[in-house]
Parts: C-alpha cells; structure tokens; sequence
C-alpha cells in the first residue's frame, strides 16, 4: 500500500463570549458557602492564567454546549461556506468534557453540521490527550486513504463542572459536621485551572495551492499507566489504596453529597510525576524518529499551569534533548486551560501568524495527568 503524505491545511478556534478575567471568575462560578475562595488566588498565582473563557453567563447559565462549540469551529475551517463541507470524509472529535454520556461526541457535532454528508465519525475519550488521538485517528486515515479530507477537533466545556453548586451539597455537609466547611484542595484547585472553548485542524492528502500548509511527520504516544496511579478524574473517587470507587457504586443522594461528578487532581502525585515522564516519553519519540531537539524551531508544549515551566525546561537539558525558550511558543497566559483543544489553539495562532516559514519544524507536546500518558508530534511547513 502507498501511503500519502498529511497536510494540515487549515485551522480555527473558537471562544465563547469575552475573556474572563481572573478578579471576575467567581461572578460566573459563584461562591461555595457564599464564601470567598481561600485558594483562588495563590493557584492563580502559580498558574500565570490572566484569562480564560466561559461558556456561561455571569450567574452560570449556559450560553453554548461543546457539541455546538465545537461545531462553529469547524464552520470556520471553511469561511462559512457550507457547501464545503460536504467534502469532509471524517468527523475526529476529542473531548474530555462531552454534554452527555451518550450518543458520542462527534455524533453530537455532526448534527450541528446538517449540510454535510453522511460520513464517519470518532470520538476518542480521554483528557488533554483526546484531542491528540483525535488529530492521529484523522492523521492516519488520511495517510492510508481512507479519507481524502478529514476534520480533527479538540474541545472543552469544563465551566458547568465548576459552578459552586456543585460543591453546596458537600460544604453543607462539612458545616453541619462542625468541619471546615471549605471544600478539599484536590477538587477546588481545578476551579481556577480550567477554560473552555473548541479548535480544529483540516486535513488533506495534498498542500494548499498557495500559501503554507503543514506536514505532519508522525503522531507519537505514551502511557505510564501500568506505573502511575490515577491523578486526574471525575465521576469516581480515589480509595486510600489509590484505586478509583466508579460514580454507578454510589447511590443518586452520594452523588450529590459527596460531588462525585466534579473533576479532582491528586496534586501531590501531578508535581511528582507528570514533568519527569512527560520528557521520557518525549526522549523516546525523537529517538524514535531520528530527530534532534536542536532542528526544532517552535516548540509548542501543552502546559496546565506556568509552574512547569522552568521545570519541563530543566527536564529538557537533563534529558539532552534541550529546547530554547526563544523557540518556545505558549499561548495559557491569554487563553487558559482548555485541555483536549489546548495543542489546537497554540497550532491555529501559530499557523495564521505570519512567523512560519517553508522549513519550519514544530514540534508539539501533550501531557494528560489523568493517569499519566503524552502525545507529540512533529509538523514540518511546506508551501510559499
């Protein structure tokens, strides 16, 4: 079989409504026992996010589901002229924060995409590696021929996870214990991290005409979870023995009581581990491939907080496999935390920026906490 080169062609993002900035968060999330948040300001400290973005109003009505959000993206892959996407052969969406359990995700954006074909559709499950699996799951049928052109999404509707009355039932709960009716650390922490909003790639067997595309050179991934207990989660609580308690073992009144369907991180673990398997991993992947870290122009990391920074740096040269910041490009600061759509959106402000040159190699890193796995890629520019 002959297998076709790979060319992102195209990209997009799409935000809802206007950045939030970080003295206004608790506007659109609320309050937890009408009490001012005493971690806010110290993870936001850390986190080096000034805004992010909601798709809510300030009192927590929703103004856009993922699938929807996700959608309008991809509308913008082709300037708004529908008819164009009657070309696409697939539908890849990633998503670690779909609007139900089912039918699937990508099902739920075909349906906001009435004027395309009958095509397929994947929906890779996971958390900031979703979107990866879906951008390889299009990479890989492109390659083969399965599909001419093919649409990859990550995405994130984190926000409904984070309003305060999610966490009432459970610090009401505390207060009547004549507890500290403060929520714990492990699921509050996540409440200043994480933003939403939806980004795309267009994937062709052949380059732009005119202009740059990007070739995609290979998809790369890594699970440590044969080694590394769960980190990150939600639906499910953490046994002292490290195992998760699935959401279907605890009866509708726990559910609730306890927040079991809000998303936690054992932060302890996340700092201990996520930078030192990350750049293993990574290590891995260029020998892989036989590529050194010095032929990388950009370097495009997926970071969940500025706090790793330094640290993935410092991991870098241990590794020998040392990148620059010069040749660093992060967009967290102005966007925020948006997870599966996070590799996405630095890809899409890169493309349209007017920086890359034919030649240009970018490689990208993804890290997911969940249980610890990694993707990465290398993306060479082609064209004018």
């Amino acid at each position: 079989m002959q297998l076709n080169d790979v060319f992102i062609n195209n990209s997009s993002s799409f935000f809802p409504n206007n950045p939030v900035p970080n003295e206004e968060m608790e506007e659109y999330l609320g309050l937890i026992n009408n009490t001012p948040s005493r971690s806010r300001a110290i993870v936001l400290r850390n986190n080096g996010i000034k805004n992010r973005y909601y798709a809510l109003k300030k009192g927590g009505d929703t103004t856009h589901t993922n699938a929807e959000m996700t959608a309008l993206a991809i509308r913008k892959l082709f300037d708004g002229v529908s008819e164009k996407l009657k070309e696409v052969d697939l539908l890849s969406c990633g998503t670690s924060s779909p609007d139900q359990i089912m039918p699937s995700h990508a099902a739920m954006v075909h349906g906001w995409l009435p004027e395309m074909n009958s095509s397929e559709v994947v929906s890779p499950s996971g958390v900031c590696c979703a979107g990866m699996h879906a951008f390889k799951y299009a990479f890989l049928s492109t390659k083969t021929g399965a599909a001419k052109q093919a649409v990859a999404t990550g995405s994130e509707r984190f926000s409904k996870f984070l309003l305060s009355e999610n966490f009432e039932d459970e610090a009401q709960k505390l207060s009547s214990l004549m507890e500290d009716p403060y929520i714990s650390f492990d699921k509050e922490f996540l409440r200043w991290m994480l933003s939403d909003g939806a980004a795309s790639f267009l994937l062709s067997d052949k380059p732009n005409p005119a202009g740059i595309s990007l070739r995609v050179d290979w998809l790369e991934g890594y699970s440590y979870a044969n080694q590394l207990a769960p980190c990150m989660y939600a639906g499910a609580e953490k046994m002292k023995d490290g195992s998760l308690k699935s959401y279907l073992e605890y009866s509708p009144h726990e559910l609730i009581e306890n927040s079991i369907l809000s998303i936690k991180q054992d932060v302890k673990l996340l700092s201990k581990n996520i930078v030192p398997f990350g750049g293993m991993g990574l290590s891995a992947a260029l020998n892989k491939h036989g590529v050194k870290s010095s032929e990388v122009d950009y370097f495009l990391p997926h970071m969940s907080s500025e706090f790793f920074r330094d640290k993935i740096y410092q991991q870098l040269i241990a590794n020998n496999t040392a990148i620059p910041y010069e040749k660093w490009f992060v967009n967290l600061p102005r966007v925020g935390n948006v997870g599966a759509a996070s590799v996405y959106f630095m890809v899409d402000e890169l493309f349209h920026s007017g920086k890359l040159q034919p030649g240009n190699k970018i490689l990208l890193l993804v890290p997911e906490s969940s249980r610890f796995s990694y993707m990465y890629g290398l993306l060479t520019v082609v064209g004018a």
